[in-house]
């Protein structure tokens, strides 16, 4: 019960820095910018998804739900990696743009 509780938190506070990430992205003009904090979003979406996964693993414990949670936990895993990669790539970039733009 513990361990499903912490998954809940995760999910719930995943989807909050979503949320947050997404609206900073929207009221940002800077294009660089845009690009950082839609790398943010979507890592924070495969947290989601991954948090998602396990959680729904504990708590239906059957043969289809693991090829769910695989497919979530995967998928999540992926969006984590590729955004993760792509959120360090253009965070070299944020400052000069803010630098360049003043």
């Amino acid at each position: 019960m513990i361990l499903n509780g912490i998954l809940v938190l995760g999910i719930i506070v995943s989807f909050v820095w979503y949320f947050y990430f997404k609206t900073k992205q929207l009221r940002t003009s800077f294009p660089i910018r845009k690009k950082w904090y839609a790398a943010k979003a979507s890592l924070c979406l495969g947290a989601l998804l991954v948090f998602f996964g396990f959680n729904y693993l504990i708590v239906y414990p059957s043969g289809l739900t693991y090829a769910v949670s695989a497919l979530f936990v995967i998928l999540g895993s992926y969006f984590m990696y590729h955004n993760y990669k792509a959120f360090k790539h253009y965070g070299q970039f944020v400052d000069e743009e803010l630098s360049l733009n003043k």
